[in-house]
């Protein structure tokens, strides 16, 4: 394997000389690869144009075996000469000095203690965290520095750091979200294959809050014209205010480049009669149209207000990253990556 970065000191994502592939031959990990390096930095500034409530992000995974369809971190596979589709579920980048970093740059006296987003390009508690075990250490490293921090997961194996949370609760300030776009079993296991099941991550929700630690819900994505029924809207709701959730924020599907080619090579062979309507729906680019974005945010409030839940509120800091967005931190500007 040879790769051909294009380096330099301030933007390089990792040297040359600090790569290792591993495969792992147990069910879990069958068929990925896993790219491990040595990350040069872990705290990532995001962009102020975005317009995000926060300013930094932790990223200790590139690529994710969740391999949720419509993803839309697949882009970022591209600045490493990677595939956006397969690859992106098959070929995980992994920053094992990612806790030893970032506990080092937290203790530089140029680090002013700002708040810390985490899940904002993959998840941080995919499959491959319960083999390589950074969040531990990590999250160790954000309670020692009483550092605030927020976490968006689809994954269950969050509820392994329970204590931690709790602990890195009792010094600074932690939010927590789980992701769930809807709970139909037919559509979860088409779209979002690697993912636990959308109860399971309810069930995180119910666990965190039974243990003293808030935890709202993403309902994202919500899927035109597959998951966006007034019934599913309807059961979805009413499913996330049984588990406890603290507030309920609705995200309908966006489709940017490499998303975009992905989802809808799926539509074409699973739900072929709908692929008119996708492209007349998002002809004028990544987003579904402004008028069917407030429709149904409008109507996930207002079953959030029958079930006795309400949005995030829009004046609430810190909180995690939308999958509305997406940031190119300074460890991910486009790098050259050949695999020979």
């Amino acid at each position: 394997m040879r790769w051909d970065n294009l380096l330099s000191d301030d933007s390089a994502l990792f040297g040359a000389d600090a790569v290792t592939t591993r495969t792992f031959d147990t069910p879990e990990f069958r068929g990925v690869t896993f790219h491990e390096i040595r990350a040069r930095s872990i705290l990532n500034r995001v962009p102020g144009a975005s317009r995000l409530p926060f300013e930094w992000t932790v990223n200790p995974y590139r690529g994710c075996t969740h391999a949720c369809v419509y993803c839309f971190a697949r882009k970022t596979h591209s600045y490493l000469d990677l595939d956006t589709g397969l690859g992106f579920d098959s070929q995980i980048v992994v920053k094992v000095n990612a806790p030893d970093l970032l506990r080092r740059q937290l203790a530089s006296a140029r680090w002013q203690g700002e708040h810390i987003a985490m899940g904002t390009n993959v998840d941080c508690y995919q499959r491959a965290e319960g083999r390589y075990r950074l969040m531990p250490g990590i999250i160790a490293a954000l309670r020692d520095h009483a550092n605030p921090f927020s976490i968006l997961t689809k994954g269950t194996l969050i509820l392994r750091d329970l204590d931690l949370l709790r602990e890195a609760a009792a010094v600074t300030e932690v939010g927590i979200s789980v992701s769930v776009g809807f709970i139909d079993e037919t559509l979860w296991r088409t779209v979002e294959p690697g993912t636990p099941a959308p109860e399971r991550r309810l069930d995180v929700v119910r666990t965190l809050t039974g243990h003293g630690i808030g935890c709202g819900v993403l309902m994202a994505p919500v899927i035109p014209f597959l998951g966006d029924s007034p019934g599913q809207l309807r059961a979805t709701v009413r499913a996330i205010a049984a588990s406890g959730a603290t507030s309920v924020t609705p995200l309908v599907l966006h489709l940017r480049p490499g998303a975009r080619e992905w989802f809808m090579a799926w539509l074409t062979e699973h739900h072929p009669h709908l692929v008119r309507r996708y492209e007349r729906l998002y002809a004028e680019g990544p987003y579904a149209p402004k008028w069917y974005q407030r429709r149904i945010t409008r109507h996930v409030h207002e079953l959030a207000q029958e079930y006795g839940i309400g949005p995030s509120p829009s004046t609430q800091p810190r909180a995690p990253i939308t999958d509305t967005t997406r940031v190119r931190p300074r460890d991910e500007r486009p790098t050259q990556l050949t695999l020979l």
